[in-house]
This record gives structure tokens, C-alpha cells and sequence, in this order.
């Protein structure tokens, strides 16, 4: 089978369904994003290499993101239909490694940073900042049709992940972070007088 049918020549892809439209379209463009996403995620574990922790969580990760791709591709109203999981733990799954990673950590998470570090680190940055974009074509995407509640969660999750995993990247190297400024609760939070101290 060849890899080029030559059906995509004049603009128009093929959805979940057999549906036509054109490349630029808001959906086309959010499974799109999310696959630039993804192939991200594959060079980031190929720079850590086969024996890192990571791997298993990343794998688990890429699988998820081709999931969700294929339900994005699919418009609601299509009769086909898709027997790909959904992955509905993806949010959970996520909180549960930013916890373990925090906990893991010489420093709380209170700043935001200028991304970098050290490769790996800068890596991951980039596969947030990405993760985001593809968030917002998501959102424009639910605003004309409907989409599972898993994946906007899931998607949003990932973003703290990998932030997370850029701070864990450069605590387990020893190398410092550039702070930017103090995250905006937290600078409401110092703001605040203590409640345990008697007033004047």
C-alpha cells in the first residue's frame, strides 16, 4: 500500500467517518496540533534515552494523545463508530505523577520560570507551551461541536506535567531556576495579614 493517495492534493483530508474538509479546518487544525504535540513528546524520549524513568509515563502519554486524536476526528455527528479507548483517567494519571514529582523536589513550585535549564529541561517547556496551543484550538473546537469531557482535562493536566517535569529535570541536575515572578496567588497569599496575630 502506498503511503500517498494524492487525495489530499487540493487542499481537502479525510475526517473520522469518511467526511471531506478543508486542512485549515478548526479540527483539522486541533488533532494537528496535538500531533506536533506528540512528536514532540517522541524526541523528548529519545534525548532521555531507553532506561529513563520517565519512559513508561511518556509511552502511556503518547498512546493517549493518538486516542484522542482519533475521537477529535471524528465529528459528533458521524454514524461510525470509534472503537479507540477513551482515555477518562488521563487528568487523574497526571495529577498523581505532578504529586509524586513535587514531593520528589528540594523546592515547592511557587514562581514562574523563564524556560530552559539544561536540554532536557528547555524540552519539556516545549512540549507545554505546545500542549497550550493545542488547548486553544481545542477550546474553539468545542465551541462548534461537542467533545468529551476526558480530553479538555486531560490536555489541560498536561501542561502542569510537563512544566512539572522541566522543574524535575533541573532539581535532579542541580541547576538553578530563573525566576520570573511569584505566582499571582501566592503573591495574594503573602499579602494577606496574618489572622494569628492580635490586631494593633
Amino acid at each position: 500500500m502506498k503511503i500517498y493517495t494524492k487525495k489530499g492534493d487540493k487542499g481537502t483530508t479525510g475526517l473520522f467517518g469518511g467526511k471531506r474538509v478543508y486542512k485549515d479546518d478548526i479540527r483539522v487544525d486541533c488533532f494537528g496540533t496535538l500531533d506536533e504535540v506528540n512528536s514532540t513528546i517522541g524526541l523528548l524520549r529519545a534525548k532521555l534515552g531507553n532506561d529513563h524513568e520517565w519512559q513508561a509515563n511518556l509511552h502511556k502519554i503518547q498512546k493517549d494523545m493518538m486516542d484522542m486524536m482519533s475521537h477529535l476526528a471524528r465529528p459528533s455527528d458521524t454514524k461510525k463508530v470509534n472503537t479507540n479507548p477513551m482515555p477518562e483517567d488521563g487528568a487523574a494519571f497526571c495529577e498523581a505523577w505532578i504529586d509524586e514529582l513535587e514531593n520528589a523536589m528540594t523546592s515547592p513550585s511557587d514562581y514562574f520560570l523563564l524556560p530552559g535549564g539544561n536540554e532536557i529541561s528547555a524540552l519539556c517547556h516545549v512540549v507545554r507551551t505546545q500542549m497550550r496551543r493545542g488547548e486553544r484550538k481545542l477550546v474553539t473546537l468545542m465551541k462548534e461541536d461537542e467533545v468529551h469531557e476526558a480530553i479538555p482535562a486531560y490536555i489541560n493536566r498536561l501542561s502542569d506535567l510537563f512544566f512539572t517535569l522541566a522543574r524535575a529535570e533541573m532539581d535532579k541536575a542541580g541547576v538553578a531556576e530563573e525566576k520570573w515572578k511569584l505566582f499571582l496567588y501566592k503573591r495574594f497569599k503573602k499579602q494577606e495579614p496574618d489572622s494569628s496575630q492580635p490586631e494593633a
